[in-house]
């Protein structure tokens, strides 16, 4: 089946799949995704593996490897181990040990320890390169079902279908719009006007995002291993962060695969900074600040040297500088549109359980579809709000430079050994699976959260369980058939 692509527009045809067992036609729905970032690869990829129509349409010509660390763990891995990716994934990246907090001077402040966390969940915790993560994904979907340089204008939406509209005055068409094109995404923008017109969207939707910490960013070239000796140690990542005195500004090192160094500046905003801003960019962009290059040049980093040498070692082109927010919108979908988180893990955990919702719709009509996106955002929401309270604590004992917040990091690591390893093992019980592919081991020591089963998997199972059984019944019947026969004949 081709994309629909014209001026007028009409609705995609859908493709068709039989039941195994019901034995009955259902259509399959044709899925949108806007944005080709690491939520809306992943997305594809499981649309992808689960047989469902879909192609994705991202604003930028062309794709740079932006971005610096990402670290992945047992809430994702499971999952990834599903869709044969883990292995892949461990080939670029180093485990992570230790978390170590030091002060300007390089007096340790603290130390989170990932060994028991790692043995109560049965994962490892990795840290790679994003840029390098997000080429893993790029290569699993093929490239036919991938659309540059088409940033989208509007949407319409209706019972029949849903089309986006782009700038180059093409417009495509299906069943279902995902919004994976971050905070300030053009999906989200015409979804919620089109609520606020009837009234529709609550209050806190249309408050602005606060922006917490200005960061910018980079991933070095290979480096020389005679003058950052901890790059030798291929058995860990070394992840640092550092707290400048009497500034509100920290700085975060990690050895990486490749004898490279990620790095990344924070700077802690005032709410009157915040508000100051008009400018406001989620996404990832080449922007390097000169005066603020200058003014972190001369830091000291815990692999020697200073923070100015690992930025002479970037691309330039390749250094970012983004507004890290915290938001969690109350609206997740309306009609035929559906949003998916912006964070790499949130937006990970989202593409898993919307494509579970997805694939269970066995009847493509408006109110399935409209059910089947509720039901996403009701088994999502009190994970990501969790996850949005615990990224916000945590944020603020790593990286907090205020009063209150360096009396909570002193508390934090000052705990119990015991009491550290429950507080970190909050969300260690949530794992998404995908629901539709044969589940993994289950490795871990701790009760995981039940989730959500699919009935058209368990149905697929079951009648392909029974063709199983008949096969082999039918196979040893000729066999008996054949012994009688020989029998006979001797």
């Amino acid at each position: 089946m081709s994309l629909k692509e014209d001026a007028a527009g009409t609705r995609a045809q859908t493709a068709q799949t039989i039941v195994p067992d019901a034995k009955t036609v259902i259509n399959k729905p044709v899925v949108l995704i806007a944005g080709a970032g690491i939520g809306g690869l992943t997305t594809a990829l499981l649309c992808e593996r689960a047989g469902i129509e879909y192609f994705v349409f991202e604003r930028a010509s062309k794709v740079k490897p932006l971005g610096s660390a990402m670290s992945l763990s047992q809430n994702i891995l499971p999952a990834l181990e599903q869709l044969g990716l883990l292995e892949e994934l461990q080939n670029m990246s180093l485990p992570v040990k230790s978390l170590d907090i030091y002060k300007e001077n390089m007096t340790l402040i603290g130390s989170i320890d990932g060994k028991p966390y790692d043995d109560l969940t049965g994962y490892r915790t990795y840290l790679f390169a994003r840029p390098d993560f997000y080429e893993l994904l790029l290569s699993k979907v093929p490239s036919t079902k991938i659309f540059m340089g088409k940033k989208i204008s509007s949407i319409q939406q209706n019972a029949d279908g849903v089309m986006i509209r782009c700038v180059d005055n093409t417009n495509y068409h299906g069943d279902i719009l995902v919004g994976a094109d971050g905070a300030y995404s053009a999906v989200r923008q015409n979804m919620y006007k089109q609520m606020e017109e009837q009234g529709l969207l609550p209050k806190e939707d249309m408050e602005e995002i606060p922006v917490v910490f200005l960061s910018m960013l980079g991933i070095t070239k290979p480096l020389d291993l005679k003058k950052y000796s901890a790059l030798e140690d291929t058995s860990r990542t070394y992840f640092s962060t550092v707290l400048a005195k009497d500034k509100p500004q920290c700085w975060n090192t990690a050895t990486l695969k490749g004898n490279r160094i990620a790095w990344a500046l924070n700077h802690q905003l005032t709410s009157t900074e915040a508000k100051e801003m008009f400018f406001r960019n989620s996404e990832w962009g080449p922007e390097a600040n000169k005066a603020t290059i200058d003014e972190i040049y001369n830091y000291p980093i815990k692999e020697g040297g200073i923070m100015g040498e690992l930025i002479d070692m970037t691309d330039k082109d390749l250094i970012s500088k983004v507004y890290l927010e915290e938001k969690l919108f109350l609206t997740w979908n309306y009609g035929r549109t559906v949003l998916i988180g912006d964070g790499a893990v949130s937006a990970i955990e989202d593409a898993i359980v919307l494509v579970n919702c997805i694939y269970d719709i066995e009847d493509v009509t408006y109110e399935n579809i409209q059910v089947a996106l509720a039901d996403y955002r009701a088994q999502r929401f009190s994970h990501a709000e969790l996850q949005v309270n615990i990224g916000t604590t945590f944020a603020k004992v790593m990286l907090g430079q205020s009063l209150s917040e360096r009396i909570m990091r002193k508390i934090a690591f000052n705990l119990p050994k015991w009491a550290q390893v429950r507080s970190h093992l909050k969300m260690a019980p949530y794992r998404p699976l995908v629901s539709f592919l044969p589940p993994p081991p289950n490795r871990s020591t701790i009760k995981m959260m039940p989730q959500k089963p699919s009935k058209r998997y368990a149905k697929e199972q079951a009648a392909r369980a029974k063709e199983e059984a008949a096969a082999k019944e039918d196979a040893a019947k000729v066999d008996a058939d054949f012994s009688v026969a020989v029998a006979v004949s001797v």
